[in-house]
């Protein structure tokens, strides 16, 4: 399809985030790409001409745009987050410029939810040191008993997209099911807890898959880690912000919870290193929502929001939507 330029819609596209080699090249078959989305996290261009025409910016959560950056882009009119997160774009800064903000939530929720179940899987029954200590020639002296999420209870917090679907994948492990939310949500097969704590408290897994931004941040803290209690394991595949470092680190040198397993860290890509010198530990590098069928979703929906954009089409504007709640 070749869109038909709308006056006032023209223009290029800024990457800031990193995308796949063929969704880079469908989007400069719609407008001129100004891939900036190595070191520096998609700097704004100083070339004044440039900024000028850049009328649309590709992010994602953790990297967003704040109203500075905004403002150095005069042309700009839709703001595209590859993921379902948004929370580092000023949705207040975009409201005001009359800048449509949109996202791509339903992408990548079932991949995100079987990471967390095999990570769920492995930090309980600590595959990675079996692993490792099998081939290291002592098999009989590692054959004790590990927990199993069969029957255990999970903790949800956050029962978006991505907690439903990890729950319903819990339910094949007889678990029961709690989540916490601001709001309850109209489902029979899972428990509301209205305190974080409390919930920490009856959960034998506490998984976090909640977005971030200041609202969440540091809600799992010390007190919550030390309900969850030196039988419990915490997964995070939301966002590392949720999660107190220290408090995370500190329980586990105690032995206050029994591990965790983190697919996000604050500071990322840095690592903490008080989270690298406890064996209780299992990371993986943020892709939880990374497979073939999640980036041929979101290559596609980005694909679409560009084109309807350019043609004049009307998108769903996140900024808009916020500012109704």
């Amino acid at each position: 399809m070749t869109p038909v330029p709308v006056p006032g819609r023209a223009g290029g596209i800024l990457l800031r985030a990193p995308l796949p080699a063929d969704s880079v090249a469908a989007l400069a078959r719609l407008a001129r790409v100004h891939d900036l989305s190595g070191p520096g996290n998609g700097a704004i261009p100083q070339d004044a001409a440039a900024c000028r025409a850049i009328c649309i910016v590709v992010t994602n959560g953790s990297i967003g745009l704040d109203a500075a950056a905004m403002a150095a882009l005069p042309a700009l009119g839709l703001i595209l987050c590859t993921g379902a997160g948004y929370e580092g774009v000023d949705l207040a800064a975009a409201r005001a410029r009359g800048i449509v903000v949109a996202n791509a939530p339903g992408t990548n929720d079932r991949t995100v939810a079987d990471h967390a179940l095999a990570l769920m899987l492995a930090i309980a029954r600590d595959l990675v040191f079996l692993d490792r200590t099998v081939r290291d020639g002592m098999w009989d002296s590692v054959r004790q008993a590990r927990p199993t999420p069969s029957g255990a209870t999970l903790g949800l917090l956050g029962y978006g997209r991505i907690g439903q679907a990890i729950a319903a994948r819990a339910r094949a492990f007889d678990m029961t099911i709690l989540y916490h939310t601001r709001t309850p949500y109209p489902d029979p097969d899972a428990r509301h807890v209205p305190d974080l704590a409390d919930m920490a408290r009856q959960a034998d897994y506490l998984v976090v898959a909640c977005p971030g931004g200041p609202r969440t941040r540091h809600l799992v803290n010390a007190t919550v880690l030390c309900a969850l209690g030196p039988g419990g394991f915490l997964v995070n595949v939301g966002r590392g912000s949720v999660v107190d470092t220290d408090a995370l680190a500190a329980a586990l040198l105690r032995g206050d919870i029994a591990g965790a397993a983190l697919d996000v860290v604050e500071g990322e890509p840095a690592v903490p290193p008080a989270l690298l010198e406890t064996g209780r530990v299992i990371l993986t590098p943020h892709l939880a929502g990374r497979s073939p069928q999640a980036r041929l979703a979101q290559k596609a929906l980005l694909e679409n929001y560009v084109a309807t954009y350019i043609q004049g089409g009307v998108l769903p504007d996140l900024a808009e939507q916020k500012a109704a709640t």
